[in-house]
């Protein structure tokens, strides 16, 4: 009795230490971000994807003081979509323009003086390197504050606000994740022996999880590696109109019989 029970015991860590050695799988699927079962057959899995999208962040240090647009709100490209506290910028430009006009005049002055033999080529010499100083700093001080707002960069959508009005932010921190969901592509993964019988302008249907209305798509290109372990390959997709999908959304696409 006793060595029956220490076989059965034996045999139990045997194979729990077995299942602790066995390394989890991968799923390069999940790690593409199209989370679904691996293709079979003649379809594959497959994400819309935004062909314009962005993480737009603050390229100076300030505080906010416009930030007119919220989640799920439409803008036009070369709107405002944030703004900071410029005062102290634009104080700055200020000064600098004025010190470039005055740079200016003294060197028109000097030339004057030069033309009937009262300065030397130096003092010239010496106002125009004053004028050109001036004017440098000048354009330093135009590109801060232009960088005081945060124009977008094509029509969208904002997806998500990181930050608030009044708030305070570094240089570099994320503003605004913005998104243009008529540029939508299709990524899939497909098998990698399916490379041979796929090529550009080849037409295929995609249906959205989300409506389960089937979509024409056409390829548009192909990835320029194939995953070793999956054996996949990337495959990218245009649609004729996007319109009513949102970029995130999932579904399964459906070739003709490969001969």
């Amino acid at each position: 009795m006793r060595r029956s029970a220490s076989w059965v015991w034996g045999l139990v860590f045997v194979t729990c230490w077995v299942q602790a050695q066995t390394p989890a799988s991968d799923d390069p699927l999940l790690e593409s971000g199209i989370r679904a079962s691996a293709p079979s057959g003649n379809e594959a899995r497959g994400v819309l994807r935004a062909r314009d999208q962005a993480v737009l962040a603050s390229e100076l240090a300030g505080r906010i003081v416009e930030l007119p647009f919220s989640e799920g709100e439409s803008f036009k490209q070369g709107d405002t979509l944030a703004r900071f506290d410029c005062s102290a910028y634009q104080a700055q430009l200020n000064a600098a323009r004025a010190a470039s006009r005055g740079a200016s005049e003294e060197l028109a002055h000097n030339k004057q003086l030069a033309a009937l033999k009262s300065v030397g080529r130096f003092e010239v010499a010496r106002a125009e390197a004053r004028l050109s100083e001036a004017q440098a700093q000048s354009q330093v001080y135009q590109v801060q504050v232009k960088r005081c707002s945060v124009i977008a960069p094509f029509d969208g959508q904002v997806v998500a606000r990181e930050v608030q009005r009044y708030e305070s932010v570094a240089a570099g921190a994320p503003l605004l994740d913005v998104v243009d969901n008529r540029t939508l592509e299709i990524h899939l993964l497909v098998p990698s022996r399916w490379m041979g019988r796929l090529k550009p302008g080849q037409s295929f249907t995609f249906v959205p999880d989300e409506t389960g209305q089937p979509l024409q798509a056409t390829v548009k290109r192909l990835g320029a590696r194939i995953d070793e372990g999956s054996q996949t390959l990337l495959l990218v997709a245009t649609l004729p109109d996007a319109k009513g999908l949102l970029s995130g959304m999932s579904g399964t696409a459906r070739f003709a019989e490969f001969k």
